[in-house]
């Protein structure tokens, strides 16, 4: 399995950012730009706070399994790659939702007089804080998951001498 690469979601970002930023546009000289819905933030923290939760538990676990401690429960590899697998599944639409909404709340930032827009610039603001932290979080369960490297290259067969 792959690691997640920062530059990949950062690209994704700045991508869906422009794109729907241009739309944004686009859409508001057309006809009334659709609202930024208040429960996106909210569902993008609850997926943080799922993802953190999961990569606590599941660093508690490890450690109480290599410190050999007394009725440790182990981890399961499947149920830890499968963690992983949603974390970074996670990371990939949160930086795609956070692009989004955060091109949409710089586009809005330009019509702050309405009162409403407003309100919407700040969702759309939290959207992007959200979308970070749901990374922060996934980056974090990868990294608590990952594997130690393996320094002994002579233990596997038909390992290449170096010269």
């Amino acid at each position: 399995m792959k690691e997640l690469r920062i530059r990949m979601l950062v690209g994704v970002f700045f991508i869906a950012g422009v794109l729907s930023w241009a739309g944004a546009r686009l859409w508001n000289s057309v006809g009334t730009l659709p609202s930024v819905p208040l429960a996106a933030p909210i569902v993008l923290a609850l997926i943080a706070v799922v993802l953190l939760s999961t990569a606590l538990s599941l660093r508690a676990r490890l450690r109480a399994q290599r410190e050999r401690r007394p009725g440790a429960k182990g981890v399961d590899p499947l149920m830890a790659a499968r963690a992983v697998v949603f974390g970074q599944a996670s990371a990939l639409v949160a930086a795609l939702v956070a692009g989004m909404y955060g091109g949409t709340g710089v586009f809005l930032l330009e019509i702050l007089d309405i009162p409403a827009r407003r309100d919407q610039a700040f969702y759309a603001g939290f959207c992007v804080l959200a979308g970070i932290a749901v990374i922060a979080a996934a980056l974090f369960l990868e990294r608590v998951c990952k594997l130690p490297e393996d320094d002994d290259d002579n233990d596997h067969p038909g390992a290449q001498p170096v010269a």
